[in-house]
């Protein structure tokens, strides 16, 4: 909140400082009568001045911003290859061959039978065989259920009664709860 007000305050400063400037050639292109010499001089200072405040703050925040964005990429990375590694696990865990492990990867990406029968090179028979499979072998009827799986783990110490008590554990990227429950 506070960084909002005082950047919407840098705003207003810097507004003000262009409103002057261009007023200054207005009032000399109308032909109006110009303040003092010296006021318009202390007034050009403090609109410079005001300017160059508003050149400082600015890039600051955008240094930080561009900061920010970097340690959330990194931390995307960090559990996009968390969330790959959980997949492979539970492949492993269930047994899927090689086959089978791409036919899962591209139903959890969402793809049809279609689809990925074509980037198989394979039959639609073929991947509905292979899916079947893939959902025997996991213990679940279907894409729906197999997706919760990893969801739940996802979710798993997120949303735990602790973490609920503390926000910020939640904003946070631990992936505590990438291991499977034991049920």
């Amino acid at each position: 909140m506070k960084k909002t007000y005082v950047l919407v305050v840098l705003i207003v400063v810097q507004l003000l400082c262009a409103l002057f400037f261009v007023g200054n050639i207005l009032t000399s292109v109308l032909g109006f009568a110009p303040i003092s010499w010296q006021i318009s001089e202390y007034i050009e200072i403090g609109a410079a001045l005001g300017l160059l405040l508003g050149i400082v703050v600015g890039a600051i925040t955008l240094r930080r911003t561009l900061a920010r964005n970097a340690q959330l990429d990194g931390q995307l990375r960090m559990v996009s290859g968390a969330f790959t590694d959980l997949m492979y696990e539970r492949f492993a865990e269930w047994g899927l061959t090689p086959a089978e492990q791409d036919v899962a990867l591209f139903a959890i990406k969402g793809m049809s039978i279609s689809d990925i029968a074509a980037l198989r090179s394979t039959s639609e028979g073929t991947v509905k065989a292979q899916t079947n499979a893939i959902y025997r072998k996991a213990g679940v009827s279907g894409r729906p259920q197999l997706l919760s799986l990893f969801i739940e783990d996802l979710l798993d110490d997120t949303l735990s009664p602790s973490t609920l008590a503390e926000p910020a554990a939640v904003s946070g990227v631990g992936f505590a709860g990438l291991r499977r429950r034991a049920d």
